[in-house]
């Protein structure tokens, strides 16, 4: 079974690693082709909102069922675990998460 897939079945709960008032989050996902691992960013800007960043890879490649505003405005609200399952719609999975 690929790691994709044992993280499909088996989502890690990834929300206790997230900082109360984190100014940065990471999330590392594994993609279904091949297990292609990669990053998404949300970084709060000078304005107090977070920004949404593929690191150098475009958002549309993860193919998420919502738009990256969307993902951006819940996690102003401190929702990481609606943002988190709005990642986990498209075609990667989250695997682990820091924050500082």
């Amino acid at each position: 079974m690929s790691k994709y897939q044992e993280l499909r079945v088996n989502p890690p709960s990834v929300l206790k690693d997230i900082k109360k008032d984190a100014k940065e989050v990471i999330f590392y996902v594994v993609s279904c082709m091949c297990d292609n691992r990669y990053t998404l960013r949300f970084r709060k800007n000078d304005d107090g909102e977070f920004k949404m960043n593929g690191m150098g890879f475009a958002l549309s490649n993860f193919q998420f069922r919502y738009e990256p505003f969307e993902m951006e405005w819940q996690s102003d609200e401190g929702n990481w675990d609606r943002v988190q399952t709005m990642i986990n719609s498209g075609t990667s999975v989250i695997e682990k998460v820091i924050s500082r």
